[in-house]
């Protein structure tokens, strides 16, 4: 009787509050060196450590590189753990569910406090996150967020408290939970996989830029992002829904072959063209805008990115973004 062979992991470290601790300058926490994945018996971990970043720092240009890095690994590897900084945790998160094809469990997580703190919860997600990697019920779902015990989708998942340590959350909620007694994990999903589609952008060579909706505005700030960008994301009111002052600027954009994407500013929710006032949802897509489904305004924003990328135009985008290919 031969024994199995070892389970390989790859470990991924990009920086963030999983990797810090108080500088010795004192200016303050920073990322320094990259955790251990403890209590892993059997298991081969590779650890690869592509960039050191506080999360802020990081673009999407590292992220479709650390997308080209996991497609290259994840052959050899029965699963694939990134550590993050939590602040863009989600957009790396979805801008690899949006460009890996691979059926490899990759699981992305990170830290709300450092390696100091007498409550750092920095080693349970991660062993966490990689017993689900490891898990063959992860296969074929695409990058997903493991924290607090918690594993959420990368379309749906947010950081939704600047402090907490359950800082994750996203409507409808987790979609599987992982729980460890002793050295026995527990991993449940409560919904299947699904087919997805991926996009393969040799690079991110768009411009996308956000602008944010609030009482009273009538435009500040458009001209200036219109000139600049290739495409036009607005985090809007309610179901999608602007002031007035809008209707017009966002005519004049589509015209010209500039996407405009409507997101909401809302917590959850779809984007539904229902009202027909000036600046309501339904006058903004007569305008030529298009809804962003339930993507919120950074996801949004990087799915036009891939999109504007690739070159796919007006009628293409539309069909992505109201068919939710993604």
């Amino acid at each position: 009787m031969t024994d199995s062979p070892a389970k390989r992991l790859a470990a991924l470290h990009t920086g963030g509050t999983i990797a810090s601790r108080p500088s010795p300058d004192g200016a303050g926490v920073t990322p320094q060196s990259a955790p251990a994945v403890p209590g892993l018996p059997g298991v081969v971990v590779d650890d690869v450590r592509p960039f050191t970043l506080p999360s802020p720092h990081v673009t999407p240009a590292h992220m479709l590189a650390l997308s080209h890095l996991i497609a290259g690994l994840a052959p050899g590897h029965d699963g694939v753990v990134v550590t993050h900084g939590t602040d863009t945790l989600e957009e790396t998160a979805f801008l690899l569910h949006l460009t890996l094809g691979v059926q490899t469990p990759v699981v992305l997580t990170g830290s709300m406090r450092h390696a100091q703190e007498v409550s750092w919860d920095g080693p349970g997600n991660l062993l966490d996150a990689a017993h689900v990697a490891l898990h063959p019920a992860s296969r074929g779902r695409g990058p997903l967020v493991v924290f607090g015990g918690d594993i959420f989708d990368a379309r749906t998942v947010t950081k939704v408290h600047t402090t907490a340590v359950d800082a994750f959350g996203g409507y409808p909620g987790p979609i599987g939970r992982i729980d460890r007694v002793g050295e026995t994990a527990h991993v449940r999903f409560f919904a299947r996989p699904e087919p997805r589609p991926t996009y393969a952008p040799a690079a991110l060579t768009a411009r996308v830029e956000i602008l944010y909706a609030y009482a009273g505005w009538t435009g500040e700030g458009y001209a200036g992002a219109e000139e600049r960008a290739d495409g036009l994301v607005i985090a809007a009111l309610g179901t999608g829904n602007l002031p007035a002052e809008l209707l017009p600027l966002i005519a004049r954009t589509t015209e010209v072959g500039k996407p405009v994407v409507i997101a909401t500013r809302t917590h959850a929710g779809p984007v539904i063209p229902v009202y027909g006032y000036p600046g309501g949802g339904a006058t903004l897509v007569a305008a030529g805008a298009i809804p962003a489904s339930f993507l919120n305004a950074h996801k949004a924003r990087l799915l036009l990115l891939v999109l504007l990328s690739l070159g796919r135009t007006g009628d293409e985008i539309r069909r992505v973004f109201g068919e939710g290919a993604f």
